[in-house]
């Protein structure tokens, strides 16, 4: 049946012609960009693995810069440490020179060689770094970005190589120079600690007890027994006897035998009615046996009781209850800066780090002490508003019992200066026969650290050099790999775009014929 209505020809002839165009369309695209899969709609898992392979590509681009920058420090190094290894190896030519026995004025000639050798030394080690990293001067190993791993579940994690500083710096150790007030960092203490009298306690050194609690009647002996230990100078021994004060305090070096001779002197002096003459027995040995002082009652009483003893130390210590505030003075403070607080009988210290504040320095001290588990201490700290103007507060506060904290043993300083691999240089000298013997000795030693130094350089060179070999030839391998999965093949695309142009013609053809079928109808109504 024919229809001006609905024509089918036209209709399968026009969605044929569609879908040659779409083909067309895709080929021209192809052979324009190069690629069959240019965006996710194409094939969105290959598109999605290669766009993954893709940023990889670039960050391994990267690290190839990270690794030609690695190595050309690390080439520097090692340069220079092969110099300074032919530098000592003149030295040595001079050394070996001067254990021969030569006059005063060959030796200061020979000196003069070696000092103008050692500051040569020094130069170029001073000279020897890339981009600001000089190898030959610390001791921290330098890190350089080797490779990014990805996993199977997709994570990346970045693998390094690390190059470790020979330090063949020619300086002396030197320490840090103690900070002052105004200073960064400077430690000082708003407060002091009162020296405080603590009675012993049952058990101490020095304690004293009494064979009886009441006074003497007419014909009795007291025995004062004096407890066996090493005393301090500061110590207070005292009692009452027949209404007199008796007391000693004791001096340095005083053992229990000093004081039972003392406390004797001192009964007898004090001239006590109806009392004899004080007696007792010395310590065979005063840090294992006991002392003992006596006096006896003689034609009449004699008034006592035990609880007039006491035996007192002097304490510096934070007693129980009281704190004291450290503080530390605003202002900058630079890595390797030294901050020292004594308690508990030990010291602890801080180093500062790169870009700490006083806060850092507080907060560092107190996980110091808080680790150290001293009893009876408690260590708060309040922060600086602003570090670089205002101070941070530690505060030692002591509960439950005394603590011993040691205000003098505050200090700060700033960074000390480590000895340099190659320092024993500033100490060769020739002038001398016994100089040049010792200093034979000295420059092999310095030689073989010079000679360590190079080969550690070299064997990172390599290890770098490699490494970035390796890179490039992954980037040249992840490149082919994504171009088989995105790239056109231009043969096929050329071929097919010469089939797909064929058949466009050819459906327009089908189109023209099928749009004249309806004229067709005309001849009927003619």
């Amino acid at each position: 049946m024919s229809s001006i209505l609905t024509n089918n020809s036209a209709m399968v002839a026009l969605d044929t012609l569609r879908s040659i165009n779409k083909n067309l369309a895709e080929v021209q695209n192809q052979i324009s960009t190069g690629k069959k899969i240019n965006s996710a709609k194409d094939n969105a898992a290959v598109w999605a693995i290669s766009t993954v392979m893709s940023t990889d590509v670039s960050s391994f681009n990267q690290i190839t810069d990270s690794l030609n920058v690695g190595s050309a420090t690390v080439g520097v190094a090692r340069s220079a440490a092969e110099t300074v290894t032919g530098l000592l190896q003149d030295m040595k030519d001079l050394i070996v020179q001067a254990q021969q026995d030569l006059n005063t004025s060959d030796r200061t000639r020979i000196q003069t060689d070696v000092t103008s050798l050692r500051t040569q030394i020094g130069n170029i080690v001073n000279a020897a770094q890339f981009n600001g990293v000089n190898l030959l001067k610390g001791t921290s190993a330098m890190s350089v970005l080797a490779s990014l791993d990805r996993a199977s579940d997709g994570t990346v994690s970045a693998t390094n190589i690390s190059v470790s500083r020979n330090d063949l710096a020619t300086t002396a150790a030197a320490a840090g120079t103690a900070k002052t007030s105004g200073d960064g960092g400077y430690v000082s203490t708003a407060d002091s600690i009162t020296a405080t009298d603590v009675a012993k306690t049952a058990g101490d050194p020095g304690t004293i007890t009494a064979s009886q609690a009441g006074d003497l009647s007419d014909g009795q002996t007291l025995t004062l027994t004096i407890k066996a230990g090493a005393i301090n100078a500061g110590d207070v021994f005292s009692f009452t006897v027949g209404g007199s004060a008796i007391s000693y305090t004791a001096v340095s070096g005083d053992t229990i035998n000093d004081v039972a001779a003392a406390l004797r002197t001192a009964i007898d002096g004090a001239s006590i009615t109806n009392a004899t003459a004080a007696g007792g027995a010395d310590a065979a040995d005063p840090l294992v046996n006991d002392a003992t002082v006596t006096v006896g009652a003689s034609g009449g009483a004699v008034t006592w009781a035990d609880s007039s003893i006491t035996t007192t130390y002097s304490s510096s210590d934070l007693q129980d209850g009281n704190s004291v505030d450290v503080t530390l003075d605003g202002g900058t403070i630079t890595a390797g800066d030294t901050f020292t607080v004594n308690a508990g009988g030990a010291d602890y210290t801080y180093t500062a780090a790169d870009g700490d504040t006083n806060n850092d320095v507080a907060a560092g001290l107190k996980a110091l002490i808080d680790a150290g588990s001293i009893t009876n201490l408690t260590v708060t700290v309040t922060d600086a508003t602003d570090p670089t103007a205002d101070a941070a507060t530690i505060t030692l506060a002591a509960s439950g019992g005394s603590v011993a904290v040691n205000l003098s043993a505050l200090a700060s300083s700033g960074p000390a200066t480590t000895a340099g691999g190659l320092a024993a240089l500033s100490s060769i000298d020739v002038s001398t026969a016994t100089g040049a013997t010792a200093a034979l000795s000295s420059i092999e030693t310095l030689l073989n650290t010079a000679i360590s130094a190079s080969a550690s350089f070299g064997s990172a060179q390599k290890q770098i050099d490699a490494q970035s070999e390796f890179v490039m030839q992954l980037v040249d391998s992840m490149n082919s790999g994504i171009g088989a999965m995105v790239d056109a093949d231009m043969e096929a695309a050329s071929a097919k775009l010469q089939a797909v142009q064929v058949q466009q013609q050819l459906g327009v053809q089908s189109l023209s014929i099928a749009n004249q079928s309806p004229q067709v109808l005309l001849n009927l109504f003619r």
